[in-house]
């Protein structure tokens, strides 16, 4: 709805990030050691930007593209993403900013183990001593600090974490009046995880749905051997996510729900919340199922092509 434009020009600067990453993770991560983020792409997504109120009591605390949210309640706070390692100090700023303490963050969530959204949580496990909690498939590769990924192998790797609780299936985590509940959407990780609540706002109440993912980054669609269910699983992820009441529509990338377009029309008109877009959702489910399909179909061609030859 607001950022189908912008949305695809992100996946194709994404794509070539990524393959570009394939051969120089290796060179990069050494370097990241000692001079922060080296990918421009990866510094364009983690761009500050002031922290504010989304609806009742979900808050943004990450960057201009890699997200995190922190989700309040009288008992303590829950935390969804730490973003990039360098994402942390931002977070930590706009969690004060917001008028609350780091101290207070109970509760770890996260998207996927990815070094984009997990790469951060060591840290922020040791600066909050608070609970991580993650799927049984994505905990085992925070422990491994990322190594051992079905597609990117041990290159995009990060601090090791260790999950304090295994999460099921549509579990819930509670927390000071707080429901959030798990939904396992796997393919882009094994053990992604879509999460979603009810906010209060104004007398309403809203289904607040946080999208693990949906992209494929050059994954190997076809006779996968790291991840022989991976069309299964991409499949059944996009069935659950349509049944999911979508009233306010988030992720675990700005661009997945047009962040930017919609800080400034809130800002343009507060008595209207553009992050109440429930077509919006349903768009981009539409829109990344029709791109995983033609990428499915196009390594499908392939083979066929590769038996004849």
């Amino acid at each position: 709805m607001f950022q189908n434009k912008s949305f695809q020009i992100w996946r194709k600067r994404c794509l070539f990030c990524l393959a570009c990453l394939l051969f120089i993770a290796p060179f990069f991560i050494q370097w990241r050691n000692v001079s922060g983020q080296a990918d421009e792409t990866f510094r364009s997504w983690n761009q500050p930007v002031k922290p504010f109120r989304i609806i009742g009591n979900v808050y943004y605390a990450g960057a201009s593209d890699i997200t995190s949210f922190l989700i309040t309640t009288p008992e303590g706070h829950i935390l969804l993403d730490s973003g990039f390692p360098e994402t942390v100090p931002q977070i930590k700023r706009n969690i004060i900013a917001l008028g609350f303490r780091l101290e207070d963050v109970k509760i770890l969530i996260n998207s996927h183990a990815h070094y984009d959204h997990a790469g951060g949580l060591a840290e922020l496990k040791e600066l909050t001593k608070a609970k991580l909690l993650a799927s049984e498939a994505d905990a085992a590769l925070l422990a491994n600090g990322g190594k051992g990924d079905f597609s990117f192998g041990d290159r995009l790797s990060y601090t090791s974490v260790k999950a304090d609780q295994i999460l099921r299936d549509s579990e819930n985590v509670k927390l000071g009046g707080t429901v959030l509940t798990a939904h396992l959407t796997p393919g882009h990780t094994k053990g992604c995880t879509t999460w979603t609540m009810k906010v209060s706002d104004n007398g309403k109440i809203y289904n607040v749905v946080f999208v693990g993912s949906t992209s494929v980054p050059g994954y190997k669609l076809i006779d996968n051997a790291e991840y022989p269910n991976i069309v299964a699983d991409y499949k059944q992820t996009f069935r659950r996510l349509k049944k999911l009441p979508a009233d306010v529509f988030l992720g675990s990338h700005g661009i997945f729900f047009g962040l930017q377009e919609k800080i400034k029309l809130l800002a343009q008109n507060s008595d209207q919340n553009p992050f109440v877009d429930p077509n919006g959702y349903k768009d981009f489910l539409k829109r990344t199922e029709k791109e995983f399909r033609a990428k499915l179909k196009e390594q499908q061609k392939q083979k066929k092509l590769y038996r004849k030859s």
